[in-house]
């Protein structure tokens, strides 16, 4: 009997998980055999301190985003209310504003010099700051709330789907028994609307471990700012790679608790066509308090941080600055390669495992999504290692052939940033792929395969012009997130490669925020073109 070989959408698929999951398995390996091991340094100075601020970000960061986006999020589906028209699409346009674009745009209105405490000084006939009290600006209370303004649409576009999905039967049915509009909420729209809520909530509180720029701006040490410090201040590759391990057990702990709390909940539909929700129209106070709460994240989020860097590019010369040109180069070169590649290589893995049918292809599908949950100063760590060594093995290798060194291939280009963004957002690929290919019927693929096309040929002429949409959204998100990544590109970009995110953080750093404006509102401007795409998607 011939020998069966597996087919070649098989090993695709697996070595494409491999790809993903080995930046993970390189942390921890590099976690259990540092060559300093300074945990027990860590344990008794910082760590407590980086381990506590990190968990207090999250939770109140998710516990605000999730008021904020739950609450927004029933407002604008149950009631009709001046302005409900555009702020319900308005609510989403803080997703196109990085959260550390945010923070710059914060410190920059509410400092000393800024328009907010220079208004005061000269409303109220004060001098100096001896004369007044000022909260702290550059605070840990600042970054949970530049956080949650810029995250709370990740709760809100969940829980507004969710909340139009439900019938409105059991509105009217609660309403006769005389249930009053918060006894509705509570009730009857949170406990439906929670898995949406909770999955919204894991993700900006994931987010929240990942960020850089708002901590690092703040001066609030976290696990993210930790592993920098260590790696980079201390030169101490071992002891980074042990708090990255720490961040993805918060991470793993986290999206347990979050499945652990609905597993024995069951949520079902109506089989029938659900009655669509009557919305009570709103007038008088109870109109304008519904639209003053759509209007405080919606302007927080995005409304303040776009005039305040309008006003500064407005008068910038760094518009005509050949850096600036520089890193709008290598963010498009960078973030569209990363972007190509990442579609085509979860398009072929979701393809490849349906296709074959075989049981390893189909486990390895969702364990590939740990690259979201995993920050980018994770991936940096879990990248540069193996990447080094393959660029130094290449190296030896020519040279012993008699060739000139080479020099260090990918972690001395841009490769390793575009390897970073694809292994992070790889997720998102997957999932817009696998939900696309779940939506075509099968029997199309198989008349195909039935006149004689192959494999490839069927996913070229059948599956591409039925799935082109969704794989253009996934496309199109991607290219945003690798824009805007900022602690990924910072570790692993070579010497001098700037990006947009890196210009904007290093401008900001230096208290320049002029020079950071046009920057970050190219930024926001590719993050407006995305957040049109979903706002046309949740139609």
């Amino acid at each position: 009997m011939r020998p069966r070989w597996p087919d070649p959408w098989s090993l695709g698929a697996v070595a494409i998980a491999a790809l993903v999951l080995l930046p993970v398995l390189s942390v921890i390996w590099l976690a259990f055999r540092p060559e300093d091991n300074i945990w027990p340094h860590l344990l008794s100075t910082t760590l407590p301190r980086y381990l506590g601020n990190t968990l207090l970000l999250m939770s109140t960061v998710g516990a605000i985003t999730a008021l904020v986006g739950a609450g927004a999020g029933w407002l604008v589906v149950m009631y009709r209310f001046p302005g409900h028209g555009w702020l319900q699409w308005a609510l989403l346009l803080p997703l196109a504003v990085p959260a550390y674009v945010g923070a710059y745009a914060l410190v920059d209105f509410l400092e000393y010099a800024g328009p907010v405490q220079t208004g005061l000084r000269q409303l109220m006939g004060w001098q100096d700051a001896r004369d007044y009290v000022f909260p702290q600006i550059r605070s840990r209370g600042a970054a949970v709330l530049v956080l949650s303004a810029a995250l709370y649409p990740y709760v809100y576009l969940l829980a507004r789907a969710a909340f139009r999905e439900q019938s409105g039967a059991g509105f009217e049915v609660a309403r006769a028994l005389g249930v009053g509009p918060w006894g509705r909420f509570w009730r009857v729209g949170l406990p439906l609307a929670r898995p949406a809520i909770a999955a919204g909530c894991a993700v900006v509180m994931m987010e929240t471990v990942n960020d850089f720029g708002v901590v690092d701006y703040f001066a609030v040490q976290t696990l993210t700012t930790g592993i920098f410090t260590v790696w980079l201040q201390a030169g101490n590759l071992g002891g980074a790679a042990q708090l990255a391990t720490l961040v993805l057990g918060v991470i793993v702990l986290l999206v347990t608790l979050e499945k652990l709390s609905r597993r024995r909940s069951r949520f079902f539909g109506s089989a029938r066509q659900p009655r669509p929700v009557e919305p009570v129209r709103l007038t008088g106070w109870q109109g304008a308090a519904a639209c003053a709460a759509c209007l405080v994240p919606f302007g927080l989020g995005f409304v303040l941080p776009v005039a305040v860097l309008s006003g500064h590019a407005l008068d910038a010369a760094e518009w005509a600055a050949p850096g600036l040109i520089r890193a709008l180069t290598h963010t498009l070169a960078t973030g569209g390669a990363a972007a190509l590649a990442t579609v085509v290589l979860g398009l072929f893995m979701v393809y490849g495992a349906r296709l074959s049918g075989k049981r390893l292809p189909v486990l390895l599908l969702p364990v590939t999504a740990i690259g979201y949950a995993a920050p980018g100063a994770v991936l940096g760590v879990g990248i540069l290692f193996p990447l080094a060594g393959l660029d130094n093995a290449v190296a030896d290798g020519w040279v012993a052939l008699g060739g000139a060194d080479p020099g260090l291939i990918l972690t001395g280009s841009a490769a390793a940033l575009v390897i970073a963004y694809t292994v992070r957002f790889f997720a998102i690929a997957q999932g817009a792929a696998d939900a696309a290919l779940g939506r075509v019927a099968p029997s199309l693929p198989m008349a195909a395969r039935s006149l004689g096309q192959t494999a490839g040929g069927t996913l070229r002429r059948v599956h591409l012009p039925l799935i082109r949409a969704s794989i253009g959204s996934a496309l199109l998100l991607v290219f945003v997130d690798c824009v805007k990544e900022l602690p990924a590109t910072l570790l692993l970009r070579p010497f001098g490669y700037d990006t947009l995110a890196t210009r904007v953080h290093a401008k900001a750093s230096l208290e320049n925020i002029a020079e950071a404006a046009p920057a970050a509102l190219m930024i926001t401007l590719v993050g407006l073109v995305a957040v049109g795409f979903l706002a046309r998607a949740n139609r």
